[in-house]
């Protein structure tokens, strides 16, 4: 595969699952935050504090940056180097 076929599948693949996690993540945070958000664990339940829910918010704006970024940084073109692919001349 060529670069720029690499580029889109990981582009894509990052932001299929960064996506899907922050999509849940941020429904989370607002139902926590908004109070509507319970626990369940082993016989405890009760309602989850609304720092979790900011928490929850925080990561996925996160999630939602890191396939920018990767898109960002697999599409940009790289400089050339100053002197250029050119091989050394001989010394005398």
């Amino acid at each position: 595969m060529d670069k720029k076929t690499t580029a889109i599948v990981v582009t894509v693949a990052t932001a299929l699952i960064c996506g899907c996690c922050s999509l849940f993540m941020c429904i989370m945070g607002f139902g926590t935050v908004m109070g509507t958000g319970t626990y369940d664990l082993g016989g405890s339940s009760g309602a989850m504090p609304p720092a979790a829910g900011y928490a929850f918010l925080c990561l996925s704006v996160i999630a939602i940056i890191v396939p920018i970024v990767v898109g960002f940084f697999m599409f940009r073109k790289k400089p050339e180097d100053a002197m250029g692919n050119d091989p050394l001349p001989p010394v005398s």
